[in-house]
């Protein structure tokens, strides 16, 4: 009887064992994909940083030349400023980045009418900036709601669901950009 309940002790042990190891595996996993959360939305912060420290000097290449254009510097800096002011939540900066990204268009767009300006280096190199920042910020915010994704995905799923419940994790939101803002900018030509 003693060498069964030897058998039966190692047994649970080496089980327990297992569980446990599990359990750490299953935790790990729930950390690093949290984590990659967190990393991505930093990763954006990054280059909305860059990109709004590159604005003001974009602007101020372009007042020289489009000197009746004083409402549109106007509504690209105020979206800038409104950006600033937003806690950096998914959902609260998805309306004034749509905004911002529309402003820029528009100020892109009616370049176009300014030749000297268009050729101008400082302005075809923050032109250029500018417009790969907002590739790469569009490239960082899909990586972002991949990583909420599976994030989400593996805190609602079985067996991670009863870990996750026991640590508090809940669901993360996506980056959202608003309806108003997917609109086809409108652009009009002052002559």
């Amino acid at each position: 009887m003693d060498f069964m309940n030897i058998i039966i002790y190692v047994s649970l042990g080496f089980l327990g064992f297992i569980v446990l190891g599990y359990l750490f595996m299953v935790y790990n996993g729930l950390v690093l994909v949290r984590n990659n959360i967190n990393k991505a939305w930093a990763n954006i912060d990054v280059l909305l940083k860059q990109r709004h420290d590159e604005i003001p000097k974009l602007i101020k290449v372009c007042e020289g030349y489009m000197k009746h254009e004083r409402d549109l510097f106007d509504k690209v800096l105020k979206s800038r400023e409104a950006l600033l002011r937003v806690s950096g939540r998914p959902h609260e900066m998805g309306k004034p980045e749509g905004e911002l990204e529309g402003s820029l268009k528009k100020l892109f767009a009616l370049a176009e009418n300014y030749p000297d300006l268009k050729a101008q280096s400082s302005f075809q190199q923050l032109q250029q900036r500018v417009s790969g920042l907002e590739s790469d910020i569009a490239d960082r915010r899909e990586f972002y709601n991949e990583s909420v994704n599976n994030y989400n995905i593996r805190i609602q799923s079985i067996p991670d669901v009863v870990l996750a419940k026991l640590l508090g994790m809940t669901t993360r939101e996506m980056f959202q950009v608003a309806e108003s803002d997917k609109q086809d900018v409108e652009i009009s030509f002052k002559v």
